[in-house]
């Protein structure tokens, strides 16, 4: 091998997005780590199967990602993605797990999650789900999507916190309203670019656009906000 060809797997190898696996289920996590394995440009550095171990793993491998169980045994999921993201903000979490109730849904994000899918994902949702939190993305299976919006219907003090102020919404362009609408129906940026027939790029500057038109920093007060100011159903089709 040359000192070229060192220096591309270096390059590989430092480029590629490292993944701990924190789940208790011994079948769920093997299959984790099997997905992360065998996905270019990524690669799992370790395994928790508790909370408690998910935070001392994370603190001392400092993975990109955290692929996080909430219902694990010790501090649990929620608790220990709090404690994660107060350690280390650079740590992103995300959430996958059998539950894709408001119950769990809302105090997950308000932890740090940066997205929150559920177990009977496809493997390629799932390793999807993990480059988008990487990229500071929010990701988000269609039900819980749909948790999130009626969540501000039924539940509106617990999602208040997560927006600083409350106005009347500008005029939205009728392409990016669309774009919006999908999102809270859960699709990904890939599944909007297709049904809207433009690319991915498009995509992230209609995101973009709606995050500043609306005054949110991230998704997951675009998805709040929206539903709160009537822009989208929260409930799917």
């Amino acid at each position: 091998m040359t000192v070229s060809d060192d220096a591309n797997d270096t390059q590989e190898e430092s480029a590629s997005v490292s993944v701990l696996i924190a789940d208790d289920h011994p079948v769920m996590s093997t299959a984790l780590r099997t997905y992360v394995d065998s996905s270019p440009g990524m690669r799992c550095i370790g395994e928790a199967n508790n909370g408690e171990a998910a935070v001392s793993r994370a603190l001392e491998l400092r993975p990109d990602v955290v692929v996080m169980d909430l219902h694990m045994p010790g501090i649990g999921g929620i608790e220990a993605t709090r404690r994660i993201r107060d350690e280390d903000p650079a740590i992103s979490v995300l959430a996958v797990t059998t539950f894709s109730t408001e119950r769990y849904v809302i105090p997950a994000l308000r932890a740090g999650a940066g997205g929150y899918i559920v177990k009977d994902a496809e493997p390629e949702e799932i390793l999807s789900a993990i480059r988008q939190v990487h990229e500071g993305i929010a990701r988000f299976s269609p039900s819980v999507a749909q948790q999130l919006m009626v969540s501000v219907e039924n539940s509106p003090a617990e999602v208040e916190t997560a927006l600083a102020r409350f106005r009347v919404p500008p005029h939205l362009p009728e392409r990016e309203l669309e774009g919006l609408q999908l999102l809270a129906k859960g699709s990904s940026n890939a599944e909007i670019a297709t049904q809207m027939s433009v690319s991915e790029a498009t995509v992230k500057v209609y995101m973009g656009r709606l995050m500043n038109r609306l005054e949110v920093r991230d998704r997951v007060q675009l998805l709040i906000r929206s539903a709160q100011l009537g822009l989208v159903d929260p409930r799917l089709d």
